[in-house]
């Protein structure tokens, strides 16, 4: 055939432009929607419609994109506040705030210290704020709180994931098990506890944050003082 009765090629697709802030933005989505186990190199270039090899030009690993995932929300992890107290709990807040946004980031805070631009400049503004405090009692100060934090949001996301495995919510919980308390309280076996129970506060989920973060400030308040 002759060029003038030969058809043209079918056009190739063009491909999309890819950066890591367009892969690190899908694995989020993928991960808020259906947690980290949602979260593969391979299942991110499907989300963006491009073949999975295109990923390795900007991330090597999975482990990378963990790192870049984490660094990525202590965007929105901004401490702010006249003075160490007002810094250490706006640390606090905002980070309990971005696990309960992105709920697989309790499960990758801790451990090593990330090293992202945006993790970096999350403990420059908190170590700023603590600038007028000594360095012996700044440092476990914010470890104290940070320890804290993880400890009081994972608690949190297990039992919300509690919720979704059982069908049981806290007060379906509390109906099904108290009758087995009080029969086991009505022993006498466990005369403390059972008072805690019977007479303690029962606080929900904020305030049981807050008024723990308010004792532990309490405490570093007056290490701080002597």
């Amino acid at each position: 055939m002759l060029v003038w009765e030969r058809p043209e090629p079918p056009d190739r697709p063009v491909l999309g432009p890819l950066s890591r802030e367009r892969i690190v933005r899908a694995a989020i989505g993928l991960a808020d929607a259906d947690g980290l186990e949602a979260v593969s190199l391979r299942k991110v270039a499907a989300a963006l419609e491009v073949g999975p090899m295109r990923l390795y030009g900007y991330i090597a690993t999975k482990e990378e994109l963990l790192d870049l995932m984490v660094d990525a929300v202590h965007a929105e992890i901004r401490p702010t506040g006249d003075g160490w107290r007002e810094a250490l709990r706006s640390l606090a807040e905002a980070t309990r705030q971005a696990v309960q946004r992105h709920e697989w980031l309790a499960d990758l805070i801790g451990g090593r210290p990330q090293l992202g631009p945006n993790t970096l400049a999350c403990g420059e503004a908190v170590a700023a704020a603590m600038g007028g405090v000594d360095l012996d009692a700044a440092v476990p100060a914010i470890s104290a709180v940070n320890a804290y934090v993880i400890g009081a949001v994972r608690r949190e996301i297990t039992e919300r994931r509690a919720e979704r495995a059982t069908g049981m919510d806290k007060e379906q919980w509390q109906a099904t098990f108290g009758p087995y308390l009080q029969r086991t309280f009505a022993t006498g076996r466990f005369p403390a506890l059972a008072t805690v129970v019977r007479d303690g506060p029962h606080p929900d989920a904020d305030q049981t944050f807050r008024t723990g973060l308010d004792f532990l400030l309490d405490g570093i308040g007056a290490r701080i003082s002597s």
